[in-house]
């Protein structure tokens, strides 16, 4: 474990603006034994010229045509070479002892362990990242953690985590028809597969998420990615209730749900027709959505459906 090999995979689609730092982020590990791999998923912009800049310090290039992050990370994976694997997106910075920390602390925990640390939001530099979802930094059994987003939505986004090789070849590669949520998907199979999810609480393992984007996959509510969102959480349910069918993980189930409902209600009407049925068929309601007091005081008096269908045609 001491000597372990990590693989630190990087999709990148048109990231220009965000790359170089990305980049030096990933060589700046003070882990040595390690490799760079980034995959260019058919950018159009100056990205693969970017990414060239860096073969000379030792990155590994990969081209493929544009077929989305999930299947340049799936090339990134059969390419690696490295006992961990470290995701890391084209616009996303790691602190530099992170990998370091997470394996010393994998150092003491059984084979299979999943690494996760803290992790913050920015949207300009590292130094403003609001620092979130507290309930997420501590140690978790697999089924536990799974409970706990589907009830909250509390998340670990995929740069924090450090992945055992086998856990990850266990698990499967990452779902290519997916776009929406095609993390929360993955993880919840390496998730289920694992020891056990070892929080690493040194300081000098953290995280940085770039987000707030404008046109990024995260914030898109098109027809294609509402369909990822819902196929996303089909497999997440069927795989946690596979692993554990017992009124936890039922209600669980019907949060994730829930949520559904509430982010993307009225479209598309027939995936929110069924969400709403998956909900029923845990024997859980609907509810309301959270909302700020004045939304709140207008759907006391229309109902928050009204409102959700309104903000839909005002966005339009």
């Amino acid at each position: 474990m001491s000597s372990g090999f990590v693989s630190i995979i990087i999709p990148c689609y048109n990231a220009a603006p965000w790359l170089a730092q990305t980049l030096d982020s990933a060589l700046e590990q003070s882990w040595p034994h390690k490799e760079i791999i980034l995959v260019d998923d058919g950018s159009t912009d100056q990205s693969l010229r970017i990414a060239r800049e860096y073969e000379a310090r030792g990155v590994k290039i990969i081209i493929q045509s544009n077929r989305g992050a999930s299947a340049a990370r799936n090339l990134g994976l059969a390419a690696a070479r490295g006992d961990f694997i470290q995701f890391l997106d084209a616009d996303d910075l790691l602190s530099a002892g992170k990998i370091s920390a997470q394996i010393t602390l994998l150092l003491h925990r059984p084979a299979g362990t999943l690494a996760t640390c803290a992790w913050g939001r920015f949207q300009q530099t590292p130094e403003s990242a609001r620092f979130v979802d507290d309930a997420v930094c501590r140690d978790f059994q697999p089924v536990e953690f799974l409970v706990l987003a589907g009830e909250t939505g509390a998340m670990m986004h995929p740069s924090c985590w450090l992945v055992p090789g086998n856990l990850a070849r266990q698990a499967g590669p990452w779902n290519e028809s997916l776009s929406l949520n095609d993390d929360g998907e993955y993880f919840s199979r390496v998730i289920l597969a694992s020891a056990g999810l070892a929080y690493c609480a040194d300081p000098a393992a953290k995280s940085y998420y770039r987000s707030g984007l404008p046109g990024s996959l995260s914030q898109s509510r098109s027809t294609p990615a509402r369909h990822s969102q819902f196929r996303s959480l089909e497999l997440i349910t069927a795989s946690l209730l596979a692993a554990e069918d017992t009124p936890r993980t039922r209600r669980a189930c019907a949060g994730y749900w829930r949520r559904f409902v509430h982010d993307f209600y009225p479209f598309p009407h027939d995936l929110i027709q069924r969400a709403e049925a998956h909900v029923q068929q845990f024997g859980e309601s609907v509810g309301r959505p959270p909302m700020g007091p004045k939304t709140a005081t207008l759907a006391g008096v229309i109902g928050w459906r009204s409102v959700w269908r309104l903000k839909h045609l005002l966005h339009r």
